[in-house]
């Protein structure tokens, strides 16, 4: 992989710039916790469901 050049770098680190500051954190981190709870909930209901299948 080839080095960047100063207007590449200088490009990537405007752009990462502006992305950074029109995040809401706010929602970023609600976002993250609804992942979670999704994830959890999900493993929880196939384990439960796998049990029942197994006791058949």
């Amino acid at each position: 992989m080839r080095p960047l050049s100063n207007v590449q770098l200088g490009t990537l680190g405007g752009t990462v710039c502006s992305v950074w500051n029109s995040f809401d954190w706010g929602n970023l981190a609600h976002t993250v916790l609804m992942a979670v709870v999704g994830a959890a909930v999900s493993y929880l209901v196939s384990r439960l469901l796998d049990g029942r299948r197994r006791r058949r």
